[in-house]
C-alpha cells in the first residue's frame, strides 16, 4: 500500500501536478466576513468621494485663483541693495534698471 502511494506521488511530481496544490472549494477559507456585493458598494462609495473631492478641489482653486492680488507700482526704496563701489562698463545704471539720466 505504501509503495502504491509511493509511486503515484512519484509520478504527479514528474507530471508536474505537485507543483500546484489542489484546493477545493469548500476548503477555502474566507477571512472576511462581508460578501461581494458589500465590497462592490464599498469601491462605489470611494469612487463617488473621489470624485467629489476632486470637484470641490477644482472649485476652491478657481475661487483662489481668481482672486486679484495688489501690486505695488514701485518697490520699496532698499539703500543697501544699490551700493555702486564703481560704474559697469556700460554706464552709470544696471543693464535692468530704469534710466534716470
Amino acid at each position: 500500500m505504501a509503495s502504491v502511494i509511493m509511486r503515484s506521488g512519484l509520478r504527479s511530481a514528474l507530471r508536474g501536478g505537485a507543483s500546484t496544490p489542489r484546493v477545493s472549494t469548500a476548503s477555502r477559507r474566507s477571512f472576511s466576513a462581508s460578501s461581494h456585493h458589500d465590497e462592490a458598494a464599498e469601491a462605489s462609495k470611494w469612487e463617488k468621494i473621489t470624485y467629489l473631492g476632486i470637484v470641490a478641489c477644482s472649485g476652491l482653486a478657481v475661487v483662489i485663483l481668481s482672486k486679484g492680488h495688489a501690486h505695488n507700482d514701485e518697490p520699496p526704496a532698499y539703500p543697501y541693495l544699490h551700493i555702486r563701489n564703481k560704474e559697469f562698463p556700460w554706464g552709470p545704471d544696471g543693464l535692468f534698471e530704469v534710466k534716470h539720466h
